[in-house]
């Protein structure tokens, strides 16, 4: 707390000096975006490393890297490739809360543009319980498209049973 001291003293005199008298409250509406999104990626990482936990996954990603350093999606699917998870930052990427996508396929976020030769690797990589990084042309909830880059695999528990896909995705 002695350091914030320091940080209102200083704010203080810088604003007397432009004879403003109080903070902008622009300030704190960007300081409360940030907060919130960093609330919410903080929130996806432990409902993440949950759910690998309970699934008693094989492998677990590190969740921290993948959302908090390279601002990552994160969209989980069960063996039927219905959307069990999605985390909180897909909305800035394609518009979609993700309680909109639960329950959902993938596939709805394809359409006219995205190619056939790509989601035909990308359905043999699935099939062959294999990795695979592609980009596809998807669309997002207002219709326009975007290059979203895909790297996913699937997810073993530790008997070696299939038991979910995840993808970490952004936009290319």
């Amino acid at each position: 707390m002695e350091k914030m001291r320091f940080y209102d003293e200083a704010a203080h005199t810088f604003y007397n000096k432009l004879d403003v008298h109080g903070y902008p409250l622009h300030c704190m509406d960007l300081f409360a975006q940030s907060f919130d999104r960093l609330s919410g990626n903080l929130a996806d990482v432990k409902s993440l490393e949950s759910m690998a936990l309970s699934g008693k996954w094989h492998k677990m990603a590190n969740f921290g890297d993948e959302i908090l350093k390279k601002d990552q999606v994160v969209v989980v699917t069960d063996t039927h490739l219905n959307i069990v998870y999605a985390t909180k930052n897909m909305v800035e990427m394609n518009g979609y809360q993700p309680h909109e996508v639960l329950g959902k396929q993938p596939r709805m976020f394809q359409g006219e543009a995205t190619c056939r030769e790509t989601t035909s690797q990308v359905s043999k990589a699935i099939k062959e319980q294999q990795p695979f990084e592609v980009v596809l042309t998807n669309y997002r909830k207002d219709g326009t498209t975007y290059e979203c880059h895909i790297k996913s695999s699937p997810v073993f528990d530790k008997a070696g049973k299939l038991v979910n896909f995840i993808a970490f995705e952004e936009v290319a």
